[in-house]
């Protein structure tokens, strides 16, 4: 950050941003104690302060939910929600106090969470509203919140919307950080904006509109924010045949052919990921057959799948994309070490710089240099690495899972460009999003899954929103419980 200004106003959203790297979350870790300032004034309710601490922001009524979760996933979601603000009494944990006043806060904001409920069991969706019930049990007065609906259904972001509206009512300021921009005319009064570090302008969201707010993000026009390129659909590459594994994978069918990208729509719970896990081996098979270039593959691991040429961008890029403590070129070389390394096991120093040096180059990656810990990148520069390693195989089916999860407009269009150039190569594209405009403005050809089948195809011309809900809600379709006993 450089010279940044930004103020906050009780009883409003705010909505600051930029895009990744641009210093968003920097900011707000310096506001709530995670990070020291190098210099500048800091006035909390008009009082200049000092470096704050995560406890003295927490004092001040300071809370914030940061991007990347941060729970004890071994912790009950009572213990959770008061982990550091313990009930204590006598040197004993009063866990059954914890328990009633966690079940209250989440009634009052209408979560139906057991707060005895071990928070590693839940899914993330559900670990991401316990996030905004501990912050909002610290009675905060100043409450930020990044990206707090990536991992929301729409029902969710319904939900939490009206819980804002109630905190706003209530005389709480509130920073809202998404690159979600879609979201923002229902909830947002005033928008700032940072680019590479430093304070842009500030404005009323009444009095500008989504393409001057996109300029402003990225220092240009953004002409298309779902650039497609049509190419002739080729032979048929890739099959998946009568694939079962567990409850949420159920007689799936489906094929790529070269030239085309293959959309999996679908709404939370309806097995997109999970399918996906299973293709690449991460999941084991009941039944199923996979085929790549009219050929039988065997895959039991990521491994097996990785050698066919079936590689996968997951879903939760800081758990099960990256080595989060590695530096960005470990990341990029670990799994291409069969190519880097001899016959005796030493690594080609000189290629692996060149491959990192390439994907970076290519993926536009915002980095001092490639020596940094992966942990350190923002989310969607972390998300680019995850996507970089692959592009050093010569990979024959690539599979995307919710690839533009928590990233800015541009860089958005940079992995929509990406999986267009592999399309234009002949690679197989599948591609997970929970995004409808973003499932209809990129793919050729859309699935969609309801209860972990396959229910509905639709061209790119048959595909309407109502289209895809109807498939994505026929449940009529789901699979009988005597099939899953």
């Amino acid at each position: 950050m450089d010279d940044v200004c930004f103020y906050l106003k009780s009883g409003e959203i705010l909505a600051l941003l930029g895009e990744n790297g641009a210093g968003k979350s920097t900011l707000m870790k310096v506001l709530s104690g995670v990070y020291a300032r190098d210099g500048g004034v800091i006035r909390v309710f008009g009082r200049e302060l000092g470096d704050l601490t995560p406890k003295s922001a927490r004092e001040l009524g300071i809370a914030i939910i940061h991007q990347e979760l941060n729970m004890c996933s071994h912790l009950t979601v009572a213990e959770n929600i008061f982990l550091g603000r313990e009930r204590v009494q006598g040197g004993l944990l009063q866990q059954k106090e914890m328990n009633r006043e966690a079940k209250r806060i989440l009634e009052r904001l209408n979560m139906n969470i057991e707060p005895t409920t071990v928070v590693g069991d839940l899914a993330v969706s559900k670990q991401q509203m316990v996030e905004i019930a501990k912050a909002i049990s610290t009675d905060a007065k100043i409450l930020i919140m990044d990206e707090p609906t990536s991992a929301l259904t729409s029902k969710e972001i319904n939900h939490l919307f009206e819980i804002i509206r109630k905190l706003k009512s209530e005389g709480c300021g509130i920073v809202y950080i998404s690159h979600r921009l879609e979201e923002l005319k229902y909830i947002v009064d005033r928008v700032t904006i940072m680019r590479d570090g430093r304070y842009i302008n500030s404005m009323n969201f009444s009095d500008t509109t989504m393409d001057e707010i996109i300029a402003s993000m990225v220092g240009r026009e953004i002409k298309e924010k779902y650039p497609r390129i049509v190419c002739p659909r080729g032979e048929k590459i890739f099959e998946v045949k009568n694939l079962n594994a567990g409850r949420m994978v159920r007689n799936i069918n489906l094929s790529l052919h070269t030239g085309e990208i293959v959309g999996i729509a679908g709404l939370m719970g309806a097995g997109r990921t999970e399918t996906t896990r299973a293709v690449f081996g991460v999941d084991p098979k009941e039944t199923g057959e996979i085929i790549l270039d009219g050929t039988k593959v065997r895959i039991n691991c990521p491994m097996d799948a990785i050698k066919a040429g079936i590689v996968l961008v997951p879903e939760d890029r800081k758990r099960d994309g990256l080595c989060v403590n590695l530096s960005v070129h470990e990341n990029i070389a670990l799994p291409n070490l069969d190519m880097l390394c001899n016959r005796i096991g030493i690594t080609d120093r000189k290629k692996e710089k060149a491959i990192t040096r390439q994907a970076i180059r290519n993926l536009s990656i915002r980095l001092p240099n490639a020596e940094v810990d992966a942990k350190n990148l923002s989310g969607g520069n972390q998300q680019k690495v995850v996507v970089a390693k692959w592009l050093a195989r010569n990979s024959r089916v690539v599979i995307f899972d919710e690839p533009t999860r928590g990233i800015d407009v541009a860089s958005k269009v940079e992995i929509y460009n990406l999986m267009n150039e592999l399309k234009q190569q002949g690679v197989g594209v599948l591609f997970v999003s929970s995004e409808m405009s973003e499932i209809m403005g990129i793919s050729d050809r859309i699935l969609v899954m309801c209860d972990g089948k396959i229910t509905g195809e639709l061209s790119i011309e048959e595909a309407t929103q109502d289209a895809i809900l109807k498939y994505a809600t026929r449940f009529d379709s789901k699979v009988d419980k005597k099939e899953i006993a």
